[in-house]
C-alpha cells in the first residue's frame, strides 16, 4: 500500500511536470526526470528545484515580482504532493500506530510522541495547502494569524475522532477496515466523480486524481468543486459523523468484558464533542475570520480578476499570459468561487472562454 501510494504521488508529479508551459518546467533533460521519479525522487527534486529559485528571489533581485510567481507556482505544486503524502502514506500508518499500542495496550514515550506529531503534521499540511493556494491571489486575501490558527484547530479536531473511530473498530475486527475502507472510499470516488472535476490534462490521470482525492475524503473534508459548499458539507460532514459514530459504537457493543481497555471509554465520549467543536471552529471561520469576509468589511465589494473582468477575485499571473498554472487556477477557482471565473475555462496556454 505504501509503494502504490509513492507511485501515484510520483505519477502526480510527472503528469504536472509534462503538462507545464515550457519556460516553466526546470531545465533538466525529460529522461532523467523521468528516471528520478521512477526512483521514487520526483519529490525530492520539485523540492531542491524550490530552494534554487528561492535562492534567486533572495539573493540576486532579479526579476524578482517575475521570480516570486513562479516561486508561489512551485510552492503550490510541492504543498500539494506534501498533501498527497500524507493522506495516503502518514494517516494509514497513523491510524496503524494507534491500532498497535491499543492491541498490545502499551505505549512508549516515543510513539506517544509520534501520534502526537503526526497529528500536528497532517492538521499543517491542510493549512500549509490552503495558505499556498492563496498565495496565488493578491496579498489582501492571505489568512491572517488568528484565521490560520482556527483552521489549523478545526482541522485537528475533525481528524482526531475519525482516526480514533478507525483505530478501535480495527481494534474489534482487524480484518474489517479492508473491507470498510475500499467501500466508503468508492463512496468517496463516485462522490468526486459526480461533482465533475477538471483538474488533471487527460481523462485518464484526471481519475487517479480523483481516486487520491477519495482517499482524503476518508479521513478529511477536500472540496473539489466550484460553487458553494454548503450543501456538499453538510452531507460529506454528517455522512463522516455516522459513519465514525457506527465504528466507534460497534466497538464499545463488541469489546471483551475484561475491561482491559477501560480508560478508553472516556476518550470514546470526548470524541463527538471534539467533532462538534470542530465543526464549531469551522463555522466560526468561515463567517467571522475567512478573508474575504474582511475584504467585504472593508469595503472591497468587486475585485478584477486576471483576465481584466470584474465580479471575480484578483491573481497573481506571469507577465506573458502563457505562462498559466492551470491546476492552480482551477483549484483557485473551486476554493474562491466568483460568477465571473466560473464561466472560464483556462487551458495551459491562453484562456479559452
Amino acid at each position: 500500500l505504501l509503494a502504490a501510494a509513492s507511485a501515484a504521488a510520483q505519477a502526480c508529479s510527472w503528469l504536472w511536470l509534462r503538462s507545464d508551459p515550457p519556460a516553466l518546467r526546470p531545465a533538466v533533460p525529460a529522461a532523467l526526470l523521468a528516471a528520478l521519479h521512477l526512483l521514487q525522487l520526483g519529490f525530492l527534486f520539485r523540492c531542491l528545484h524550490a530552494l534554487k529559485v528561492g535562492w534567486k528571489v533572495c539573493w540576486e533581485k532579479a526579476e524578482e515580482e517575475e521570480e516570486q510567481r513562479h516561486m508561489a507556482f512551485l510552492s503550490h505544486d510541492i504543498s500539494m504532493l506534501r498533501l498527497f503524502e500524507t493522506f495516503l502514506e502518514n494517516t494509514p500508518q497513523l491510524t496503524l500506530l494507534l491500532y498497535i499500542i491499543l492491541q498490545t495496550n502499551k505505549a512508549e514515550i516515543s510513539q506517544g510522541l509520534g501520534i502526537g506529531t503526526a497529528l500536528l503534521c497532517v492538521s499543517w499540511s491542510l493549512l500549509d495547502y490552503h495558505q499556498s493556494l492563496r498565495s496565488f491571489l493578491q496579498d489582501k486575501y492571505e489568512l491572517s494569524r488568528g484565521s490560520s490558527i482556527i483552521y489549523f484547530l478545526w482541522n485537528l479536531f475533525l481528524i482526531c475522532p475519525r482516526i480514533l473511530a478507525v483505530a478501535l473498530f480495527a481494534l474489534l475486527w482487524p480484518y474489517g477496515v479492508a473491507l470498510h475502507f475500499p467501500l466508503v472510499w468508492l463512496a468517496m470516488f463516485l462522490w468526486v466523480s459526480l461533482q465533475g472535476t477538471d483538474f488533471m490534462e487527460s481523462p485518464g490521470p484526471e481519475q487517479l486524481y480523483r481516486a487520491m482525492v477519495a482517499v482524503i475524503l476518508y479521513f478529511s473534508w477536500f472540496n473539489v468543486a466550484q460553487g458553494r459548499t454548503l450543501h456538499r458539507s453538510i452531507i460529506y460532514h454528517g455522512f463522516i459523523l455516522v459513519d465514525s459514530t457506527l465504528l466507534a459504537l460497534s466497538w464499545l457493543w463488541g469489546r471483551a468484558p475484561s475491561e482491559e481497555h477501560w480508560y478508553l471509554i472516556p476518550v470514546v465520549c470526548a470524541a463527538l464533542p471534539c467533532y462538534l467543536l470542530g465543526l464549531g471552529l469551522r463555522v466560526t471561520y468561515y463567517k467571522w475570520l475567512h478573508p474575504n469576509m474582511q475584504v467585504q468589511q472593508e469595503g472591497g465589494c468587486d475585485e478584477v480578476d486576471a483576465s481584466g473582468g470584474s465580479d471575480g477575485l484578483e491573481f497573481r499571473s506571469f507577465s506573458e499570459p502563457d505562462l498559466v498554472n492551470r491546476r492552480m487556477q482551477w483549484l483557485a477557482q473551486t476554493q474562491f468561487p466568483s460568477s465571473q471565473l466560473a464561466r472560464q475555462r483556462f487551458l495551459n496556454g491562453a484562456a479559452a472562454l
